[in-house]
């Protein structure tokens, strides 16, 4: 049997927890054999919502913590106020080892604040970036950085692209994946100093396979498998993203019950069409690491459901037998 992986799930962040936390804690061990979860949080709440399920119970253990960090706490002064919230618990098991991997909807501050003043750096990392998957007409692509670090240098962005390239290539499975750089036209001069500034830096890398610049609206097409920004503007591309195909998700369902026509043509589609929609659905692919940490720390969405935490748990197996860790840090070993 393989290596089980350890997971730390913060039962109570998101909107929707823990009900939707435990949920997709229980789906993700009946998928998985070799996960262990271990839900983190108000022990008497969690077992109330457990006692709904049947499931493996040496695959699923409560780990209680009393406190609870809030959606709008500023987050250093909460992860050093409140030792006993479930996000500093969860974290401190990532850094005794106890865990393998972290799994948070909760606040998105005091999880990135926490990742390095708990978890830790690795040696050699200047700024550790927020990275999630973006659905793409060729499959996926990595958008890196998406929230961690708004005001960051071409220094960290030149290491953006070399995590990004290792999570991709063995994540992902993509050979020798494209590297991009966000930018307002594809002529090398253009753009604000940080891309100017970076651009250079990129095309000298040895260890990526740098192909320039990329406009958003080749984004969606695929052109790239790795994105480089900053986090505002990656943040910016990741929100108008989910609205825009949230938006056209509903107009195209929308228009499909317009007339008695349409109503049958739907039914006749619906089967490849749902197929369609999934493959947009950026919850199919889990959460967003927060790279270049001594362990796996993952955001979800605050509004996760069941399934996006349950693939959020699930894709930090492949980081654990992958060695990502490990790879990065030879990676900034050489340089």
């Amino acid at each position: 049997m393989s290596e089980i992986t350890k997971v730390a799930l913060d039962a109570m962040g998101g909107d929707n927890a823990p009900g939707e936390m435990v949920k997709g804690a229980v789906d993700a061990i009946h998928k998985r054999k070799d996960i262990k979860v271990f839900l983190v949080g108000q022990e008497d709440v969690i077992q109330k919502e457990l006692a709904q399920y049947t499931y493996e119970t040496d695959q699923i253990e409560v780990v209680n913590a009393t406190e609870v960090i809030e959606t709008a706490e500023p987050p250093v002064m909460a992860i050093r106020r409140k030792k006993d919230s479930s996000i500093v618990v969860a974290m401190n098991m990532v850094k005794k080892g106890e865990a393998d991997a972290f799994v948070s909807a909760g606040n998105s501050g005091a999880v990135l604040v926490g990742g390095q003043l708990i978890v830790g750096r690795i040696k050699g990392i200047e700024r550790p970036p927020l990275a999630p998957l973006i659905p793409t007409a060729k499959g996926v692509s990595l958008l890196i950085d998406c929230g961690a670090n708004v005001d960051a240098r071409s220094s960290h962005l030149v290491q953006f692209a070399k995590l990004g390239s290792i999570y991709m290539e063995h994540v992902m499975g993509i050979q020798n994946p494209k590297v991009a750089i966000v930018n307002i036209g594809a002529e090398e001069e253009k753009g604000n100093a940080l891309v100017k500034e970076t651009f250079p830096l990129l095309k000298e890398c040895k260890d990526i396979n740098f192909i320039g610049s990329i406009e958003a609206r080749d984004i969606p097409h695929g052109m790239a498998d790795v994105i480089v920004c900053e986090a505002f503007v990656g943040n910016v591309i990741l929100k108008l993203y989910e609205g825009v195909g949230s938006v056209m998700m509903h107009k195209v369902k929308q228009g499909m019950m317009t007339t008695l026509r349409s109503k049958i043509g739907a039914l006749l589609v619906k089967p490849a069409l749902k197929e369609t929609l999934k493959s947009f659905d950026a919850s199919e692919h889990g959460g967003a690491p927060l790279l270049g940490l001594n362990g796996l720390v993952v955001k979800t969405h605050g509004s996760s459901k069941a399934k996006e935490v349950s693939n959020s748990i699930i894709q930090c197996v492949t980081f654990k037998e992958q060695r990502i860790n490990d790879k990065i840090r030879e990676c900034i070993k050489e340089d």
